[in-house]
């Protein structure tokens, strides 16, 4: 990919948060990034659990940042359409050593990253907010002349914080104030707290989770937000079918008996795909 690519891509990237509302899908490796494209997604987002599962590891706290930085410009490289990098908590406590890990991330050509305010550590989860608004001013550095976008990310409902609404809104507006691009705080379902969330911080995007069972695509875009991603969701639908068939396998020596994509569709369509990324 070229440094022509990678500007277009961010340029791109950047006017589908001017207005509407699109699905921003998360592959877990260049295979599932290229279907994605194939079926029309305009931008994709990478999955921090989604690839440490490919690692035989956990998602909070086992992949080092060096693997993650070779997953992103992989996707980045092959995916042919503007990658946000879900970048956990910047691979670093101290707002010095997030700028340094973002800069690694903007230079892996992906469009937008996201930077958490999550600390890893059950007794404080949360990073107090003037620290964890310094590394979101540390990461909007990091990123600043790139094109590349930031994404501020609240954990507040993922941690379990006693007031997950309140607490949410008032970081999101402090992230907003010190320059994020765009604002997330995933884990409410309730229209009436994605409603509030988008209002506290407009005109600003707001990202909002995609979930089974959750709101649909247009009710989420009526509520105002702009960008949905759908986090580990794509890698554990497929998890669900391997273990489904694997789990048959062992116990009854058969495959069970749900419906499989024939080999002769996934061949068909990666080799049309590689000869048409050959000829471009």
């Amino acid at each position: 990919m070229t440094q022509r690519d990678v500007s277009a891509h961010r340029r791109a990237f950047a006017e589908l948060h001017e207005s509407g509302c699109f699905v921003i899908p998360n592959p877990w490796d260049v295979g599932s990034a290229r279907y994605l494209r194939h079926l029309g997604f305009k931008a994709l987002a990478t999955t921090s659990s989604g690839f440490a599962f490919t690692r035989g590891l956990p998602d909070e706290g086992a992949v080092t940042r060096d693997l993650v930085l070779d997953h992103v410009g992989e996707i980045a490289a092959h995916a042919d359409l503007p990658v946000n990098a879900d970048f956990q908590s910047g691979y670093a406590a101290d707002p010095r050593g997030v700028e340094e890990s973002v800069r690694l991330c903007v230079a892996a050509g992906v469009s937008g990253l996201s930077i958490e305010d999550s600390t890893g550590d059950p007794k404080q989860p949360l990073f107090d907010l003037p620290v964890a608004v310094d590394r979101v001013r540390a990461a909007l550095r990091a990123v600043a002349g790139s094109g590349v976008l930031l994404t501020a990310r609240a954990e507040c409902y993922l941690v379990g914080h006693p007031r997950p609404l309140e607490e949410s809104i008032r970081r999101l507006r402090a992230y907003a104030e010190a320059g994020a691009h765009v604002l997330y705080a995933p884990g409410p379902r309730d229209a009436g707290d994605l409603r509030e969330i988008v209002a506290a911080v407009a005109p600003k995007p707001v990202n909002v989770l995609l979930v089974p069972g959750g709101l649909r695509v247009s009710e989420l875009a009526a509520l105002g937000a702009r960008r949905l991603s759908v986090g580990s969701v794509l890698a554990r639908a497929a998890w669900t079918g391997f273990l489904g068939a694997a789990r048959s396998l062992a116990a009854e020596g058969t495959f069970g008996s749900g419906e499989l994509v024939s080999y002769a569709e996934l061949d068909a369509f990666f080799r049309q795909d590689a000869g048409a990324r050959s000829r471009s």
